[in-house]
């Protein structure tokens, strides 16, 4: 990689990840969140090799976006999303039931992360223990991948069902899991998905991976970024937004709920490339041949 060598370093609130001279992102693993949003660690800001800023933090239509995260928006009726929560026949509603992701401990090694979590309900119960581990990959000229991992197990006696808004009544809301807000100046860009699949008829739909492309402001450049679905994962379904905002999610229960009985574990896998400039579909898709699982 060259002038382009991964580098991490973390004290006790963040840990920062450069690519050369690039600080590419800051995952702040002991965020001052207020309770209300959830409080869980996140990655803001992440940047291009060219140094632009492709998410979005605390925007004020829905404060409890930040960055990429791994979330939950139902997890046996607890919201772990942070904000309100759907419910059948009522609509979005506050309840007294929005938990928290806690960091216990990092393991660093070279370019690689793995991490302990444990997911506390609002009233202080112990329900998932997650060991997730990310890491910096593949820096070309133009872009770098982060790989994401997680094993989440359910510790609670009793078996944790996992659902979103949309197995709650709403449709086409199915968001749930890894999530990107990203930048206000991304709003009506560009999506791009394997099959041939465009545009926010994409919501709801399983493809292997998507792609978002948008401009920035200030500056005379765009970015694109490309969201990769692992094979073993099960029943994932996109969720995405160009208007009124830009995300992404593959969510893992967007249609249908997933049980995971006492004891067992789920396991999630996926990949998102940060890429300077706008990469067409031909682009897309080399990039995603020339790089496998």
């Amino acid at each position: 990689m060259g002038d382009r060598a991964v580098t991490l370093r973390h004290d006790d609130e963040e840990l920062v990840a450069s690519a050369g001279d690039v600080e590419i992102f800051r995952y702040v693993h002991r965020p001052s969140t207020p309770a209300f949003e959830g409080p869980k660690p996140y990655l803001h800001p992440v940047r291009t090799l060219a140094g632009d800023v492709v998410t979005a933090f605390r925007p004020h239509d829905h404060r409890w976006h930040k960055g990429v995260q791994m979330t939950a928006t139902d997890v046996s009726g607890e919201n772990f999303w942070g904000g309100v929560t759907y419910v059948r026949d009522q609509g979005y509603v506050v309840l007294p039931n929005v938990g928290t992701m806690r960091h216990d401990g990092f393991e660093v090694d070279g370019p690689r992360v793995e991490e302990l979590l444990s997911w506390f309900t609002e009233a202080g119960e112990h329900w998932v223990a997650e060991r997730r581990s990310f890491a910096v990959r593949d820096v070309e000229d133009d872009s770098w991948t982060l790989e994401f991992a997680t094993t989440l197990t359910n510790v609670r006696p009793e078996t944790l069902v996992f659902g979103s808004p949309t197995t709650n009544g709403r449709e086409l809301a199915g968001y749930t899991g890894f999530f990107w807000r990203g930048p206000r100046s991304f709003t009506d860009g560009e999506v791009i998905a394997a099959g041939g699949g465009t545009g926010q008829e994409m919501m709801g739909e399983a493809a292997a991976w998507l792609a978002f492309v948008g401009r920035h402001d200030e500056v005379d450049r765009s970015s694109t970024l490309l969201f990769l679905d692992h094979p073993d994962n099960k029943s994932t379904h996109w969720f995405v937004r160009s208007t009124p905002f830009a995300a992404v999610n593959p969510s893992f229960a967007f249609h249908d709920t997933v049980e995971l009985p006492a004891g067992e574990v789920l396991e999630l896998r996926y990949r998102l490339v940060v890429a300077t400039g706008e990469w067409g579909r031909e682009r897309l898709e080399s990039y995603v041949e020339a790089h496998p699982w």
